[in-house]
Order: C-alpha cells, then structure tokens, then sequence
C-alpha cells in the first residue's frame, strides 16, 4: 500500500510540476524584438568601449558579416579579431542608433533586424560622422539563444562633417527627413 501511495504522489506531482527546464518559453514577437534591440545595445555598448569580446558577444560562431568595399568576415573569432584591429585604429569611433525596428516571423524564430546609425570617427585628425544602415539576421539556436548569423552593413550617404550635421539639425530639427530624402 505504501508502494502505491508513493506512486501516486509521484504521478501528482509530475502532472502538477512545470516543464522541464530545457524546454524554452515562446516568447511574444514584442518580447522577441524588445531582446533583439537588449542585444544590439549590448554589442554597441562593447563598440563604443572598445571591447571585441562584448561587441560580438551575440554573434553566432559562424557569422558572416558583409559591408560594401570589404570582403565578408566569416566567424565569430575573426570578426572578434577584426575588431580589435579597428579599435586600435580608430581610437575616436563610436556609435549611436538614429532609429532601428525589428520583423519576427511568425514562427518565432528567425528575425530581421534593421537600423540606422550614426558613426562618428576621424579621418587625418578631422572629425566627422558617417550615416549609415546595419540589417542582421538573428536565428534563436537550440540552446534558446537569440544571435547574428549574418549581418550587412551599408553607408546611406558621404561622410558628413560634424559642422554640416550641425547645420542639418538645425535647418530641419531632427535627422528623419534628411533619410526620407536618401
């Protein structure tokens, strides 16, 4: 009889417990996207410190990168390594987002993201800021991660001087209609 009792409460207490841990939640796609953007801030916040390992922190291992005038990179470590190249040599870069939206499929598991950027570096010593537009494709792997498996980056316009950009903002108040234009 105690057999049975224990059996019983056995069985109880599997109906009545949650899922197994590994088995991961689908999230709403807002949910979805509001981790996405979480994820672009952090490897943004690791490009404006300087910092290779945060700045790809989200990158599958075998991401491809692809920006016009570059031969794609391929993996996680080479981007990484790419990275630090660029933080060397470019001291002044920096990033900040203009505005960005992420599409979820209906799946839930594959997203686009997109956004454009402000890029602000130096060239010989001279300030100035180059718009641009990033698009990434993040896949949730099978540990439930969200990451980069490609991403393409695409400059919208020449460089502009940080004098020129002045003038924009104040000639129109914000950058929207200067990329309406584009």
């Amino acid at each position: 009889m105690l057999k049975h009792f224990a059996s019983v409460l056995i069985l109880v207490g599997l109906c009545c417990a949650p899922g197994h841990a590994s088995v991961h939640h689908r999230a709403g796609k807002s949910a979805i996207a509001s981790r996405i953007k979480a994820e672009v801030a952090d490897e943004i916040a690791g490009i404006n410190t300087h910092d290779p390992a945060r700045a790809t922190a989200h990158e599958a291992k075998d991401t491809i990168s692809m920006e016009n005038g570059r031969p794609p990179v391929v993996g996680k470590a080479v981007y990484e390594q790419g990275l630090a190249m660029v933080f060397k040599r470019e001291p002044a870069w920096r990033l900040r987002l203009i505005d960005e939206s992420v599409d979820v499929a209906k799946a839930g598991d594959m997203a686009i993201y997109r956004s454009t950027y402000r890029e602000d570096s130096a060239r010989n010593g001279v300030p100035f800021t180059h718009i641009g537009n990033y698009v990434a494709g993040f896949k949730r792997d099978a540990d439930g991660l969200w990451r980069v498996h490609w991403s393409v980056v695409a400059g919208s316009r020449r460089p502009i001087r940080n004098s020129q950009l002045r003038l924009l903002f104040t000639r129109f108040g914000h950058l929207r209609p200067i990329l309406k234009d584009s």
